[in-house]
């Protein structure tokens, strides 16, 4: 079991960016996948998820109405559209997966995680 994230890089407050997390390994109809992000010095933080099964999606307060996850089975990949992004949403992102029967943005829930790509906003 592998992913990939990418997509990350400098953008300024305002802009758009999407990540992509590749799975290689497993299909997406079988693990749950979240997205999580973590400041150096701080606690990583789950921000969204997407359900193995019926694709039933759940974002965290800090990014609800900004972020969009989705997912294209064929590809193997989950995206994060992350729009109106601020200087706050600055930090290293990752994806993560899990075959457990529902997705959460705990942490602990996970035991496979990609490598993060970094975002930083600023002007």
């Amino acid at each position: 079991v592998q992913l990939q994230a990418s997509g990350g890089g400098l953008v300024q407050p305002g802009d758009s960016l999407t990540l992509s997390c590749v799975a290689s390994g497993f299909t997406l109809d079988s693990y749950n996948i979240g997205w999580f992000r973590q400041v150096p010095g701080k606690e990583r933080e789950g921000i969204s998820c997407i359900n193995k099964g019926d694709g039933r999606i759940h974002y965290e307060d800090s990014v609800k109405g900004r972020f969009v996850i989705s997912r294209d089975i064929a590809k193997n990949t989950v995206y994060l559209q992350m729009n109106s992004l601020t200087p706050e949403d600055t930090a290293v992102y990752y994806c993560a997966a899990d075959p457990k029967l529902y997705c959460t943005t705990k942490t602990d829930f996970y035991i496979y995680w990609g490598q993060g790509t970094l975002v930083t906003v600023s002007s």
